[in-house]
Formats: structure tokens, sequence, C-alpha cells
């Protein structure tokens, strides 16, 4: 009898459980979708081809977002070049290289440590060391470097991540066929983890596109049009920072959602991007 009691109260706690994890999954989903469904329904309408190709005139009391596109790109590309080497050379390091485990456990603390950190302080520290103290101003280059500081620890755990996955058989074939350290990273560990090293990337990108409080000390909000050599140089609005100029100094609501959609949507392929990627890679390595 007394089995008969605890084997239902047992299957009571698991249709509860059950219950409330449809629940919130359910929960879930709906936000996303709510939050998807009103921004594009509220920006879409509001993109136009003058929007997309021009630059802000205050003359003819024109709007155009063609800079804030730019200065994305560029400080996408800036930051993209150099975390890139730097996140998987660290990985490469910390994996394959360091013979101590206290250092290891270190570098592994400070990377998980700077990856909690709030992105406003990196703006704080950006602009005292990057504008200040190395004679930066305000500029996309000194965004970038800041951006540089906020992926590092992304591109660097993931990368680590997928070094770990490789065999350690195949790095022992590699040494008995004579081949040098460097060239077992080069031609048997790196091939084997490019899927780890591509989605980090992405999620890097992804974290560029959507920055805005280190970039409002760093890069500065200025809706000028450059070229991609005097643009690092110069102080520039990337388009988030364009939204909350526009939203909250400007109140040009109709723009900022037509920005902000255009945001949701480069999320939805970033993350698109990434799921198919790791795909690819897993149905290449079962091939």
């Amino acid at each position: 009898m007394r089995e008969k009691t605890v084997s239902a109260k047992r299957k009571a706690y698991i249709g509860l459980m059950r219950a409330l994890m449809a629940a919130a999954s359910v929960l879930t989903c709906a936000l996303v979708l709510f939050l998807i469904i009103y921004v594009l329904c509220k920006g879409l309408p509001n993109i136009s081809w003058e929007l997309l190709s021009t630059k802000p005139s205050y003359l003819s009391d024109t709007i155009g977002i063609l800079p804030d596109i730019m200065n994305t790109i560029y400080i996408v590309i800036t930051t993209i070049a150099i975390v890139l080497p730097l996140g998987v050379g660290a990985a490469i390091y910390l994996t394959e290289y360091a013979g101590s485990k206290k250092v290891v456990g270190v570098i592994e603390y400070a990377a998980e440590t700077l990856s909690g950190i709030p992105s406003i302080i990196y703006g704080l520290v950006g602009m005292l060391f990057f504008c200040g103290f190395l004679g930066m101003k305000t500029s996309l280059l000194a965004g970038s470097l800041t951006l540089v500081i906020m992926n590092l620890p992304t591109v660097m755990r993931t990368t680590q991540e997928s070094l770990k996955t490789v065999p350690q058989s195949y790095r022992e074939g590699a040494f008995g066929l004579g081949a040098g350290k460097w060239r077992v990273v080069r031609t048997v560990v790196l091939p084997g983890c490019v899927d780890g090293i591509i989605t980090g990337c992405i999620l890097s990108v992804g974290r560029i596109l959507g920055e805005t409080a280190a970039l409002l000390y760093t890069a500065g909000f200025a809706h000028a049009l450059y070229g991609f050599i005097d643009g690092l140089g110069n102080a520039g609005a990337t388009l988030t920072v364009a939204l909350y100029v526009y939203a909250k100094e400007q109140g040009e609501f109709d723009v900022a959602f037509a920005i902000a959609s255009i945001l949701m949507l480069l999320a939805l392929i970033i993350n698109l991007a990434a799921s198919l990627v790791g795909k690819h890679f897993n149905n290449r390595r079962k091939a």
C-alpha cells in the first residue's frame, strides 16, 4: 500500500514538472515570437531605399542611415581581423603548448571573468585607455579595440573547446609519421576544429552588431560618412548607437524601429548561419 502511495506521488510530481517545463517553453517561444513580430511590423514599413542609401542632412531635413551602416561594417571588419588571430592563437597555446595546468587555469578563469563584465565598464575603460591614454580620441578604432577585449573570451573559449574535441589519436598518428608540433597543429588539429572557430567568429559578429554602451563612450555617435581608413580615425555611430540616438535624443521612433528591424533580421541571419555551419561540418565529419 505504501509503495503504491509513493508511486502515485512520484507520478504526480513528474507530471507537475512536465507541465511546468512545457509552460516555460511555451512562454519563452511566445515572448520571442511577439518581440520579432512586433519589431518587424513596426519597422519594415519604414524602411526605404532613401533611408538606406543617404546620409542625414539637416538642411533638407532628411534622415539616412548609410553612414551608420558603413560604420557598423568598418567596426565588424576591424574587430574580427584583430580578435580572430588573438583568440585562436591563445586557444592553441592553452590547448596544445601550455605545460602548466595552473597557468591554463588562471587564463581560463580570467577569460570567464571578462565575459561576465558589463559592457558599460568596457566602455569606460576603453574611453580612459584608448581614447585618453593612447590619444585615439573618440573614434571607430578605439571602439573596435574595446570590442576586441569584449569578444576575445568568446572566440578563445569556443576555439579551445573545439580543439579538445579533436581525438588525441590524430595527433599521435601525425607524430608517429615524423611531423613536428606546429605541423600537426596546422594540418591535423585546426582542420578538425574549424567549425568551432567559425562559430565563435559568427557569435562575435552578433555581439558586435548588438553592442551599444561600450561604443557610446569610445566610438561616439556622429552620422558622418567616411572611407574605411579615414573612418577608423573619426567618430561614428553604428546601427545600435544610431537607434539609441534617434529614439532617445531625437524622438524619431519610425527610424528607430526601422533600424531595430534591420538589426533583428541580421541577428536571425547570424544565428541561422551559425546553425548551418555547425550542421555542415558535423555532416562532413560523419561522412
